[in-house]
């Protein structure tokens, strides 16, 4: 064999093995929860793949089932709606930081009801909810929506199944806007519905509301959008009717005080502002402050740091609110501070 050959051939060897090093070294990640998120969740991770070679395999299951994974170190990274206070997470050992903002909007299937149509005030919301509205022609609802010809038919109530970010959003702000609610039903992931149908995820009301006629159900913007769903209109704390769209969603989030030291648990329901969407809350991310699996975790940061840097039309294009460059920032300094291996050492530079 000749020299020339020879050395061709060593470097091809050696080219293939640091493609395979590389691919070896190429750590995938698993994360689990909250189905408000998943469609940009899934587009981000498509687009990280192409780009980096490393796959993001998120299970939208609901944030209950993202807590309960976290917890139980099943997966790399848990999602929620319902933001964990900073005693929970204490006692769980885990960090938690946001990644989007977007709203939660009822939805109705009404023949002859376009979205952003239909009117509805926060006290009726509740009180459709509690079983006290019956029928689509009641005269609360017929006050607000007079250029409507609303039929004298039954209301079906869609709610979710599961444990649900969406829920905890949903009911955090019913509780807010009527005691009745409060006192009766409460602010959860999961609660004790008065009345109703349930479907699992966002997915799931999505396909019940569009099946079942003359109901009504919440979902998460992004699924209305992309089922085409009519939309409600929601009277705010400011007694203006508003409509959901980034505009709205970015007027609630403007109050926001992120505070890292607190996990930054924020919630975002009936915020003050003419323009404000009243239903409007973040997503969060989990994980261990000191994780078994280092490596998973670095993962973990470096998909999201990629995401904060380069997926901000994708979440705009979905119409979620991508963060503040200044909360951003925030949250990779919390990273380095409160996220560490076995020795102690900050796992994020």
């Amino acid at each position: 064999m000749n020299s020339k050959l020879k050395q061709l051939i060593i470097g091809i060897a050696a080219a293939t093995a640091i493609v395979y090093a590389d691919a070896s070294q190429a750590v995938g990640i698993t994360g689990a929860g909250a189905t408000f998120p998943y469609p940009v969740y899934a587009k981000w991770a498509e687009a990280y793949k192409a780009q980096t070679g490393v796959e993001m395999n998120y299970q939208s299951i609901g944030s209950g089932g993202g807590i309960k994974q976290i917890q139980a170190k099943t997966v790399d990274f848990g999602a929620t709606d319902a933001p964990l206070n900073p005693n929970e997470l204490e006692l769980g050992g885990l960090a938690q930081f946001p990644t989007v903002v977007g709203g939660v909007v009822p939805v109705v299937n009404i023949v002859g009801v376009t979205p952003g149509q239909l009117k509805l005030d926060s006290k009726v919301l509740a009180d459709i909810y509690l079983g006290k509205i019956t029928k689509w022609n009641d005269p609360r609802i017929v006050a607000d929506n007079a250029s409507l010809s609303l039929p004298d038919e039954a209301i079906t109530v869609v709610h979710r199944a599961d444990g649900s970010g969406t829920t905890f959003i949903f009911t955090t702000y019913l509780s807010q806007v009527s005691l009745d609610w409060k006192r009766g039903v409460g602010g959860d992931k999961a609660v004790a519905w008065p009345v109703g149908t349930g479907g699992k995820g966002n997915e799931g009301v999505a396909s019940y509301v569009q099946r079942i006629k003359n109901s009504i159900g919440y979902v998460e913007y992004a699924y209305a959008l992309q089922n085409k769903m009519a939309h409600v209109q929601m009277k705010n704390r400011d007694g203006q009717f508003v409509s959901p769209s980034d505009t709205s969603f970015k007027a609630a989030a403007a109050n926001a005080k992120w505070d890292a030291d607190k996990g930054f648990y924020e919630i975002l329901t009936n915020e003050p502002g003419k323009d404000s969407w009243p239903i409007t809350g973040a997503t969060f991310i989990l994980v261990h402050k000191s994780p078994e699996k280092v490596e998973n975790t670095q993962e973990v940061l470096k998909f999201f740091d990629w995401a904060y840097s380069n997926g901000s039309k994708m979440a705009a294009d979905l119409d979620y609110i991508p963060l503040p460059a200044k909360v951003v920032t925030m949250i990779r300094d919390a990273w380095k501070v409160q996220i560490k291996d076995a020795s102690g050492k900050a796992i994020w530079k």
